[in-house]
């Protein structure tokens, strides 16, 4: 018994060191596909994410955007009311064809039940899904999003900001934060939150 555990330890400690060492890739997927629906998820702390998914609408990938913002106060504006006044100044033609969907919580796996009730008030009801976010997110968003709420196909398109993430991620500081937490952040997800309803 005591050589399995010490096997079985030497095997995470290896795994640990491989995933680390890895140039981080492992954390993008950046597939992006023609959908019903694109949604662009909250968090960043730049427009990136929508701008990318603006382009993404005007290519013909989906027929509606949904952009997601938290819902809050910040220096007494409602959170919700500045991303409409955004999309109003900046989405043009589209416009029409881009709602805010407010929610609230900081976490993707919080996210998830809020995005899908907004997409639940969509006709027709949309079955393919396209998740903007950025890069270094989008494997751990997809995974989320196909967990907690399996009833539609998602996909993914990575928003990129290289002021917060690149390749390979150990040439920056803040790339090299980044990559860590999102490791950690993806790792606990699959280890231990994913089995949790």
């Amino acid at each position: 018994m005591k050589r399995l555990v010490t096997i079985l330890v030497i095997v995470v400690v290896l795994c640990v060191v491989l995933w680390f060492a890895s140039p981080g890739g492992q954390l993008i997927v950046d597939k992006p596909e023609k959908s019903d629906v694109i949604v662009v998820l909250a968090g960043s702390e730049t427009d990136s994410r929508y701008w990318h998914a603006l382009e993404l609408l005007r290519a013909g990938y989906a027929q509606h955007l949904f952009l997601d913002a938290v819902e809050g106060v910040d220096y007494g504006h409602s959170l919700v009311d500045l991303a409409r006044e955004f999309v109003a100044r900046t989405a043009g033609a589209n416009a029409s064809q881009v709602t805010v969907c407010p929610v609230d919580g900081d976490s993707t796996k919080d996210e998830a039940p809020q995005v899908d009730a907004c997409l639940r008030t969509l006709q027709p009801f949309p079955h393919t899904v396209m998740l903007v976010t950025d890069d270094y997110h989008t494997r751990r968003a997809l995974s989320i999003f196909r967990n907690r709420v399996p009833q539609y196909r998602w996909t993914t398109a990575a928003a990129r900001n290289p002021d917060t993430f690149g390749l390979p991620w150990w040439k920056h500081r803040e790339w090299a934060k980044t990559y860590l937490t999102e490791s950690e952040k993806l790792l606990w997800w699959e280890l231990f939150d994913r089995w949790r309803k």
